[in-house]
């Protein structure tokens, strides 16, 4: 799906110029693929582990797959559909885009790397940082992220040239302090929920059920849905974290005073 999602950012990038409709296509093509990959990187491991065909080299090469899918691809079709129609090439607008799109990637193998360091080694690997937790991820995990760049190009796949040069700049420069955020949460220690042990217990038959209305609202309003789901993930680590801290210096203050 990554690579799918390469060529046919590609294919748009060059469509852009002579026939945005038919560049919108593409687009919305290789943001659907990325949105894919997220499902089968969702149930790949449970399917190793039912089968019990669970190997290391499984393990390792599951993140060089993530690093194509969620990482090239994605930069790739935020290039194709914004930076590199709105910005002219030589420019230092252009320049910084594509620094910010490299940065972006930089920090998603890196978020990888120490997932995996984490998972074949569960203690503590640097001063400060906790052990690793099944229930959380450390960080923003780079299939969301990446997802939520995707979910936004599928929500609106014309390209963003398409839309006036004034307006698509200030877009634009929205569309990098995303990234550049994005980037931040990838790389932190902002804990994010893995969701494994949902569906554990008596919650199981509510979980089923809530699958089955959100793969509803997914199949009748994907636009909305992709979005909403990108949203909320992405945003519920940073809420979490920022709840944490606020609770526990009123608790630090309330044992002080």
């Amino acid at each position: 799906m990554g690579f799918v999602a390469v060529l046919t950012s590609i294919k748009g990038y060059h469509a852009s110029f002579l026939d945005p409709t038919l560049a919108s296509s593409y687009f919305n093509m290789a943001a659907l693929a990325i949105g894919l990959a997220i499902l089968f990187d969702t149930v790949d491991g449970r399917v190793a582990r039912a089968t019990r065909t669970s190997t290391e080299i499984g393990v390792q090469f599951d993140s060089l797959a993530d690093v194509l899918t969620f990482g090239i691809a994605p930069t790739a079709l935020v290039y194709a559909w914004a930076f590199g129609g709105i910005y002219n090439e030589g420019t230092f607008l252009h320049k910084l885009s594509v620094f910010i799109l490299f940065a972006y990637l930089m920090c998603g193998a890196f978020r990888l790397a120490r997932f995996n360091l984490q998972a074949t080694r569960p203690h503590v690997l640097e001063e400060g940082a906790a052990k690793l937790d099944k229930k959380n991820f450390v960080g923003l995990p780079i299939p969301p992220s990446g997802g939520l760049l995707a979910s936004i190009i599928h929500f609106a796949p014309m390209p963003l040239s398409s839309y006036g040069e004034g307006t698509a700049k200030n877009l634009g420069f929205a569309l990098m302090a995303l990234i550049v955020v994005l980037s931040i949460l990838m790389v932190s220690k902002i804990r994010y929920s893995s969701m494994k042990t949902a569906g554990a217990g008596p919650q199981g038959i509510l979980l089923i059920i809530l699958a089955a209305g959100m793969a509803m609202f997914v199949f009748w309003y994907s636009k909305y849905a992709l979005l909403a789901i990108s949203l909320v993930y992405v945003g519920h680590g940073l809420v979490w974290w920022i709840w944490r801290a606020l609770t526990s210096k009123r608790s630090t203050a309330e044992k002080t005073a």
